[in-house]
């Protein structure tokens, strides 16, 4: 991931249109670069609208911090992320765009058509009042994601926010709401709730424990970019998620004071 992280950070910014359905602002460019352009997505501070429970401008500098959160744990699961200061609505996050496929690892099924290998998240009514389900693949990049999720607190995992690369891989985007001090995971990958962590993925957060600590440790001590940073609650809160989840080895249950799904899930 080192060329596209590095060519993203340094090439010529090139706004090209804003995605509209964006609930801040997204715009789609390329970065020029010797070897060709790079499509992305580019998300300026300037057009984040501060949420009550996530003030100033703090949103694309956690979507940074996400990403690095994750190649702490060797998971090649969010696209390249980096920050600029110099892009053409100012400073903000710039992120590697997703062809995606429509095979998406996250989908709705009617009764009994859910794939194998596939779990089954939440039951529900369509627009038209037929039954329908909620389910996830059931991989180890997904499994992964789930964890990191948990690690980061992410608010807002929707099935949308989960993409299958054209080479089979999936990619996880959307990232602006996490590190909160309190527990506010909401998610629609609760397929493995409460079950056992398998020990090679607890191996893996075992391995990039010392550097997820030094990363949120880090932001919670110099400004981070664009002078966003953990406070103190949340730089604990982070590390004690850590701590947990090595302790219990279990996935993450849904929370009693906070909606387990988000709204839209898909």
């Amino acid at each position: 991931m080192t060329q596209p992280v590095d060519a993203l950070a340094t090439g010529d910014l090139h706004v090209i249109g804003r995605l509209t359905e964006a609930s801040n602002m997204a715009l789609l460019a390329d970065v020029v670069t010797d070897e060709g352009p790079i499509r992305c997505i580019y998300k300026p501070v300037a057009g984040e609208r501060p949420l009550w429970d996530f003030p100033g401008a703090a949103l694309a500098a956690r979507e940074v911090l996400t990403a690095k959160a994750a190649e702490c744990f060797g998971w090649d699961l969010i696209p390249a992320t980096v920050w600029r200061d110099d892009g053409p609505f100012g400073a903000g996050m710039c992120q590697e765009w997703v062809d995606s496929v429509d095979t998406a690892p996250v989908a709705l099924f009617t009764p009994g058509e859910v794939p194998e290998g596939w779990r089954d998240v939440a039951e529900g009514l369509d627009s038209s009042g037929a039954p329908i389900l909620l389910a996830h693949e059931a991989s180890e990049p997904m499994a992964q994601m789930v964890v990191l999720d948990a690690l980061v607190n992410n608010a807002d995992r929707k099935g949308g926010h989960v993409l299958r690369r054209p080479d089979g891989r999936v990619a996880a985007i959307d990232h602006g709401v996490t590190f909160h001090a309190e527990n506010k995971l909401r998610t629609v990958l609760w397929g493995w709730a409460g079950m056992p962590i398998p020990e090679s993925l607890l191996g893996q957060v075992s391995d990039g424990a010392a550097a997820f600590a030094a990363l949120v440790q880090e932001w919670g001590t110099h400004p981070a970019p664009g002078s966003a940073h953990l406070s103190d609650a949340e730089v604990r809160a982070a590390t004690d998620r850590l701590e947990s989840l090595q302790r219990d080895g279990t996935f993450p249950m849904p929370g009693a004071n906070w909606p387990a799904l988000p709204w839209p899930p898909m």
